[in-house]
């Protein structure tokens, strides 16, 4: 499987967080000559060993997307249902999505939207979701049982991904984090026969896009020294003024200062910054006033030096979103020279 088809099926795969199922099985597959560690949230774990070094550098992408799951079922077959992480609530109405039902089969329905001819003058949608429903074309709470449907079903939008060679842009879900998995995947593909300074571990984590769950469970295992965290990040290049653009498509790689849940090492981000300009890697510097990040709780619960490695994505946590695969290339280009760089001198000075 080529890059490029590997991106189409991280973005394809079922994947909200807690049901990482799908999208664990497929690294495992892709990563099968490290012999991938699995525990039981899920969370994938590969290694690349040094003799010359008890240092360790953990590279992590986490494998959720954000999707719903089914509270309740409805009297007229219709479903009431919750967020898994934050989607964008006015993205909902009008889309499709997919139902795994309780037999692995995917049920397709929509968000349901009021016609405009029952919609009363001046009538304001509501974005809440508990007035919400999601329709599978069923009349009562029986018939939509019996498609194997029940309480806490999960759900992701009904996408499939598109490549536009051409462009090379790509059109799909799950791009948070799906690309950062990709580079991940690609990192370790290329490092294979590499001989490092360091020891370098892979972190595929669960549960990140309800609190940055599943990581923590791994670094405990792994211990890292520092962590590397891979992101598909919300480009900004459509919503701002040209000067405080920080995140676009085709300018390259994002490396945050600071959001909301972490303040970045500065040494270790100017190592990083350093490494890009020597490389000639095109790189972004980004302070942000949302946002939070696995790396953000490896640091403050380990004390590790973070960095984040962010691809830019278009509309992130809605259904359809856009990333070029020029800048998934500088992402993983970053990462494999950062590896090859770091040593157990460099490390100890973050």
């Amino acid at each position: 499987m080529n890059e490029k088809e590997r991106i189409i099926e991280l973005s394809n795969c079922f994947g909200p967080s807690g049901f990482e199922d799908d999208v664990a099985a497929f690294i495992k597959k892709e990563l099968k000559e490290y012999k991938p560690d699995e525990d039981h949230m899920r969370n994938i774990t590969v290694s690349k060993e040094s003799s010359k070094s008890n240092k360790r550098v953990m590279i992590d992408a986490h494998m959720d997307e954000v999707g719903l799951i089914v509270q309740a079922i409805k009297p007229n077959g219709t479903i009431r249902f919750l967020n898994l992480g934050g989607i964008n609530r006015s993205s909902l109405p009008g889309n499709s999505y997919l139902i795994k039902n309780n037999k692995g089969e995917m049920i397709p329905g929509i968000v349901a939207v009021k016609p405009p001819h029952f919609t009363k003058k001046n009538e304001i949608p509501s974005n809440e979701i508990e007035e919400m429903i999601l329709d599978v074309g069923t009349s009562s709470k029986k018939e939509t049982e019996a498609l194997g449907i029940g309480i806490g079903s999960p759900i992701v939008p009904n996408v499939n991904c598109l490549y536009d060679e051409k462009r090379k842009i790509y059109f799909g879900k799950a791009f948070d984090d799906r690309i950062g998995v990709a580079v991940g995947i690609e990192v370790f593909k290329r490092l294979e026969k590499e001989k490092l300074k360091v020891n370098i571990y892979g972190s595929f984590s669960s549960q990140e896009e309800v609190g940055e769950r599943g990581i923590l469970a791994s670094a405990n295992r792994i211990k890292p020294d520092v962590l590397i965290c891979l992101e598909g990040c919300p480009a900004d290049d459509t919503f701002q003024e040209d000067y405080m653009i920080q995140a676009a498509l085709r300018k390259g790689v994002m490396l945050r200062h600071m959001d909301t849940s972490m303040i970045t090492n500065h040494r270790f981000q100017k190592f990083a910054i350093d490494i890009a300009k020597k490389k000639k890697i095109d790189i972004q510097e980004a302070v942000r006033s949302g946002g939070g990040t696995n790396g953000a709780m490896v640091n403050q619960t380990l004390g590790v030096p973070s960095i984040v490695v962010s691809v830019p994505v278009r509309y992130i946590h809605s259904s359809y979103c856009w990333v070029t695969h020029e800048d998934y290339e500088k992402a993983v280009m970053l990462v494999l020279e950062l590896v090859k760089a770091l040593d157990e001198k460099t490390i100890a000075q973050f």
